[in-house]
């Protein structure tokens, strides 16, 4: 079995080398040992990454290939990632340079594939503070995903922690659209469209990967702003997948319901304490970036690079 690890980065040296570390303990019970190559794609013109593999490629156990997207977006190079592992490869997994695989992480996502025959498989990614934050955001929860049984059918994946198989990948290009470069999304809008093709994505609970929390999102500006954009993708996809009037008359319906109900939980939000109130108006930031989506406005999420 043919495997290819495709990381994205920009300018996260530190970041990605715990990653590569990470990737360096990978073992396999479950499932035998694939063929795997492990592909960085730095998407920085000025190569800032290039040393940083250079030094590393004689430390890694598995083969590691060097490439630079220069033009900057995410989905540029996501892109650069796929077209990198050429058609060589079984799957394709993607992971974030700000996170740290467990030693099992990839075994279980090809067992998983493999139990249930599916074509896509997704993970759950949890929080790592390495700093001190809040104590509202532990509270609340701010950090954590949803997550669900081994064998969950899911609707949509990220590529923070997924596993894909060539033939999705082949069938659905271009995959990332790059109208997206610096918004984010690009990768729910490509999963939406492989649930909309009839293929299969499954759940693989005990997939896991920590994601390191940098102080600079541990605030509640950053939350909202992340809530904003992340209510304009899903509406910005609904609509482009399927640009019906019903599909954007119940995006609107559905934004303008839950700003209103959002409005009218803040007086009971305050009896329950901080980061009650923080949630609710990061619901009511949400809904509000669902109206914004279906105008079709973005908001460039990704212009500042944090440090992880």
């Amino acid at each position: 079995m043919r495997v290819a690890v495709c990381i994205i980065t920009c300018q996260r040296s530190e970041g990605l080398k715990r990653l590569l570390n990470g990737l360096n303990k990978l073992k396999f019970k479950l499932c035998e040992q694939p063929s795997l190559e492990i592909i960085v794609v730095d998407n920085d013109e000025n190569c800032s990454a290039r040393q940083l593999c250079c030094g590393m490629n004689s430390q890694i156990k598995w083969t590691l290939k060097y490439c630079v997207e220069p033009r900057r977006g995410i989905p540029f190079a996501r892109n650069k990632a796929i077209n990198c592992a050429g058609e060589s490869f079984d799957f394709i997994a993607f992971i974030d340079d700000d996170e740290v695989p467990q030693t099992s992480w990839l075994d279980q996502l090809l067992h998983v594939q493999s139990l249930y025959s599916a074509d896509v498989v997704a993970g759950p990614v949890l929080p790592y503070f390495h700093q001190s934050v809040p104590n509202w955001i532990i509270k609340g929860e701010f950090f954590e995903r949803l997550r669900y049984s081994t064998g969950h059918i899911i609707e949509g994946a990220a590529t923070n922690n997924v596993l894909i198989c060539r033939e999705v990948l082949q069938k659905l290009q271009p995959c990332f659209d790059e109208r997206l470069a610096l918004t984010g999304g690009s990768d729910w809008h490509f999963f939406r469209r492989v649930f909309f093709a009839g293929y299969k994505m499954v759940w693989a609970n005990d997939a896991l990967v920590s994601e390191w929390i940098p102080a600079s999102r541990a605030n509640l500006v950053w939350l909202l702003k992340r809530n904003y954009r992340l209510g304009i993708t899903e509406s910005f996809c609904e609509v482009e997948l399927n640009p019906s009037v019903l599909v954007r008359a119940t995006c609107i319906f559905k934004g303008i319901r839950r700003i209103i109900k959002g409005t009218l939980f803040i007086p009971l939000s305050l009896i329950w304490g901080k980061h009650e109130v923080f949630q609710t108006l990061r619901y009511i930031y949400h809904s509000a970036g669902m109206l914004v989506g279906i105008t079709g406005k973005k908001y460039q999420e990704y212009e500042k690079i944090h440090q992880v």
